[in-house]
């Protein structure tokens, strides 16, 4: 797998596409920082590292709906594998006229565009939530 950010996000929307309330996807340390800055912004309701059905972790997301509806409405990788994208911190995106999100890999952690900006630090973008 190259990207494995990527593949979570797909995960997430093919998942919010057939009204799933959870979804398992393969286990790593920078897919749990972007799972609880989703979580702290109110997207997900949360997730817990659980073992797969091959042994393998896992990381179960339990998704958020509002009247039917999932919260997520729009889910965009920005950074990927062959293009890098990194910003300082006053060209950091505020997606959607600040309705939305943008999730910052920073030298002080993964990180809301807000929190980034309050941090005074730039970095790699990977992805925007609306």
């Amino acid at each position: 797998m190259n990207d494995p950010i990527g593949d979570m996000l797909t995960r997430i929307r093919n998942a919010q596409m057939r009204h799933k309330s959870t979804v398992l996807t393969p286990a790593s340390k920078l897919r749990a920082w972007v799972l609880d800055v989703l979580a702290d912004e109110g997207y997900i309701r949360g997730y817990e590292k659980v073992t797969g059905k091959d042994g393998h972790p896992a990381i179960e997301i339990s998704l958020r709906y509002y009247e039917g509806t999932p919260v997520i409405r729009e889910l965009q990788r920005v950074s990927k594998p062959g293009r890098r994208v990194y910003m300082s911190v006053k060209d950091l995106p505020s997606p959607r006229q600040g309705l939305g999100v943008s999730i910052v890999s920073t030298p002080k952690g993964v990180m809301s565009d807000a929190n980034a900006r309050a941090a005074n630090v730039g970095g790699e973008v990977l992805c925007t939530v609306f």
